[in-house]
């Protein structure tokens, strides 16, 4: 498929398996109204309307055929690949849409930092990066853009887990590459807390701050949820335990 200029497709690599809790993106928010961790991702990024596609990056095998059932659900496409390769993933989803540039956000975070999206995907495109990331913000709030041809050149000569965590290769060899770190606002990088799905008591705490704010849905407000969080200390102590080796990977 020939690639066009500025072509972004949003991507989300899904897979089951997972040592902490099974299914992370399938666990539900909001079992009334059937809306799993996923579900609330897309919505979010179709309701950001600045994609040209979303698609899903499936891990080949049985467990996660699930996946494309909720692709075809939410009229969004998708792709299979190896599950212990998201670059390739990734490559083959830009592919797939014939695009150039690829926002990437993980399959557990229900709460996207959407605020910084629109201004940072122009700078991204005017200072004509290969990639920009959005750094120093509550753990699973961040987002990444990036070159399909950043992507390829990491494919080659990422080694080990560097190609499962897409952006390392890129990170650590910052003199091959044109990138730029976008911090969030100093008040939300708030290292006691996270919004990303891990363990049971992760999920415990996102669904709380969704049931509290979902009419806010699709697009939630960081700056209220920290207020629900520092005023509620009872989900802060419940993820405690983890935010320490949470930021340490962060950015791995």
């Amino acid at each position: 498929m020939k690639q066009n200029k500025n072509k972004l497709v949003a991507v989300l690599a899904c897979r089951n398996q997972s040592n902490r809790l099974y299914g992370k993106p399938l666990q539900f928010l909001d079992k009334k109204n059937k809306v799993r961790v996923i579900d609330q991702i897309i919505f979010s990024l179709k309701k950001l309307d600045i994609f040209d596609n979303i698609i899903l990056a499936i891990a080949k095998k049985n467990e996660n055929l699930i996946y494309e059932d909720i692709a075809k659900k939410h009229k969004i496409k998708f792709i299979y690949g190896p599950e212990n390769n998201v670059i390739k993933r990734l490559i083959l989803s830009a592919n797939k849409c014939g695009a150039n540039e690829i926002f990437r956000v993980t399959s557990e975070s229900p709460f996207i930092y959407h605020n910084s999206i629109k201004k940072m995907l122009d700078i991204y495109r005017k200072s004509k990066l290969d990639a920009i990331f959005l750094d120093n913000i509550v753990d699973g709030s961040g987002f990444e853009i990036f070159s399909i041809d950043s992507m390829r050149e990491s494919l080659k000569f990422a080694k080990g887990d560097a190609k499962e965590h897409v952006t390392k290769y890129i990170r650590l060899n910052k003199k091959k590459f044109n990138i730029n770190k976008f911090n969030g606002p100093k008040e939300l990088f708030r290292k006691d807390l996270r919004l990303t799905i891990d363990n049971p008591e992760d999920l415990i705490v996102c669904k709380a701050i969704y049931d509290k704010f979902k009419k806010d849905a699709p697009l939630f407000s960081l700056k209220k949820i920290i207020k629900f969080l520092d005023k509620n200390p009872k989900y802060k102590r419940l993820t405690s335990k983890y935010t320490l080796d949470g930021y340490k990977t962060m950015y791995l």
